[in-house]
């Protein structure tokens, strides 16, 4: 047992700062945080970090040791409401949960593999004893089926470090997790609000739930193993300050750009960066096995965007049905992988038979497509379809950082959803410009899922939100403080850690 945890003092300010998070000391006992009528911040603790949409792994103590256990195994992942991915991850979730400790903690963790294949974890970034490392064949022997291993050393480092599978193609089927490490004495300035951010992406074929590991193309991109408008908002108080952590591991860099706030960067994968290193950004990017820490004053009022700034990575399940193939006469869209990346068996590339198809291919095949009529907009058959008309609405928008307003009873037309297109959305010479349709490809913005994405955090946003939300984008919500208060009385009814 090392030294530090030889004292009582010492095993009591460890664990209130550590484990217990929302945790604090009064007159030598242990009490929430809440009774005190302070937050950790103002106890010059460290904040706990919250993992929207995840969970954090539990762990108990065994002789000053911090005991973990984890599983590799398969586990079906929900994207957002109706698409369920077969991946795999760590005791049920990919990206695996959150382990959150503390810098000089000793950590034991008790991995199983329930996999059909080896696997063994590396911790990206933490400086342990080489047989620790968690590489196949080099550092350990990989653990078969069924088999398991103990990962046990002490952490002499903080900042945002993360664990995955040391097997390439593992990594692609969702095999990372946080690992999340507190300094002995807490980051200056202080934050209210620290979260953990997983980015992933994955290729799925029409009619399959398991990705397509080769491929080089992505349809879905998530941020804690969800896509939009699944991922949880984060909601923040006007005037505190907030730290996102980024994480990223798969085959694509992602440029997370933040709207309405300029933030800090302040931590690398490397750990806490020195105040002279800080770069001033509104935009980083965030590339394969990196992570950064972005700190920011919520100091503009409103609901902001955090987002991946590639434009294929703003939607969800993008297929080839922009441009001319859903116009005039159906042009087609390739028959074969080859003629996807531009090497048909006979004409040229760029014809009108093959063109299309370029660069559009998910790594199988690239099918012809059929040709079809215009789309729902031409003879008035949009404004007939149920859930297509005008909206008849009249909604109040608030002020920035206040909840959205609408009459009561809110009043639509029959079968009207909210975020469907008006009837002068469309352009009457759409179909003679080139070009013609990208974002109206669908002849309205997504179908909206309000009421399937409800949670705390949502409270308060504009009827239709989701669906101008795809992909990798996650709203920051800078609230007032009744706002704030009452989305934390809601989460509190959920069941949920203000």
């Amino acid at each position: 047992m090392e030294k530090k945890w030889n004292t009582r003092r010492g095993f009591l300010r460890r664990l209130a700062a550590a484990g217990a998070g929302g945790w604090a000391l009064k007159a030598g006992v242990l009490a929430p945080a809440a009774a005190l009528g302070e937050t950790p911040a103002q106890r010059g603790l460290n904040v706990p970090v919250r993992y929207p949409n995840g969970r954090k792994l539990p762990w108990h103590w065994d002789n000053g040791v911090k005991v973990f256990h984890l599983v590799a195994e398969p586990v079906r992942q929900e994207l957002i409401p109706g698409t369920v991915l077969d991946l795999w991850g760590y005791s049920g979730s990919a990206p695996g949960p959150m382990i959150e400790v503390n810098e000089g903690d000793r950590v034991r963790i008790l991995f199983e593999n329930h996999l059909p294949e080896p696997t063994a974890i590396h911790w990206h970034g933490l400086e342990i004893p080489n047989d620790m490392d968690g590489v196949p064949g080099i550092t350990q022997p990989y653990i078969v089926p069924g088999g398991r291993f103990t990962y046990e050393f002490t952490l002499r480092q903080n900042g945002t470090y993360f664990y995955h599978s040391h097997m390439a193609m593992q990594e692609m089927l969702g095999m990372i997790g946080p690992f999340i490490i507190h300094p002995t004495v807490p980051y200056s300035p202080a934050v209210q609000h620290d979260f953990a951010i997983v980015l992933q992406e994955y290729a799925v074929l029409p009619g399959n739930s398991v990705p397509n590991t080769m491929s080089m193309e992505y349809n879905w991109l998530t941020m804690n193993g969800k896509s939009a408008p699944a991922i949880t908002p984060l909601v923040v108080r006007l005037g505190d300050r907030v730290r996102v952590r980024l994480m990223n591991l798969g085959m694509d860099g992602h440029p997370i750009h933040l709207h309405g706030m300029q933030f800090w960067l302040t931590g690398t994968e490397g750990g806490r960066q020195p105040v002279s290193n800080w770069i001033r950004r509104n935009t980083v990017w965030v590339a394969v096995a990196q992570a950064w820490d972005c700190e920011f004053e919520a100091n503009n009022p409103g609901t902001w965007m955090l987002h991946c700034h590639l434009p294929h990575h703003m939607m969800n399940n993008m297929a080839s049905s922009v441009g001319p193939m859903t116009r005039g006469y159906g042009l087609p869209a390739g028959i074969s992988m080859p003629a996807g990346m531009g090497m048909p068996s006979s004409g040229a590339a760029l014809s009108p038979q093959y063109g299309p198809s370029m660069g559009r291919g998910m790594g199988i095949s690239s099918q012809w497509e059929t040709p079809e009529a215009n789309g729902p907009q031409h003879g008035g058959a949009m404004a007939a379809m149920p859930g297509m008309g005008p909206s008849v609405a009249r909604q109040r928008h608030p002020r920035p950082g206040q909840p959205y307003e609408s009459p009561a009873p809110h009043q639509a037309a029959a079968g009207q959803m909210h975020g469907m297109q008006p009837p002068n959305a469309i352009a009457p010479n759409a179909n003679q410009v080139p070009g013609f349709p990208q974002d109206a490809y669908m002849e309205g913005p997504q179908m909206n899922m309000d009421q399937a994405v409800a949670s705390p955090e949502t409270y308060g946003l504009p009827p239709g939100w989701s669906g101008f939300m795809g992909g990798m984008m996650v709203l920051v919500r800078v609230v007032d403080d009744a706002l704030y208060q009452k989305i934390q009385g809601l989460r509190r009814q959920a069941g949920r850690k203000a």
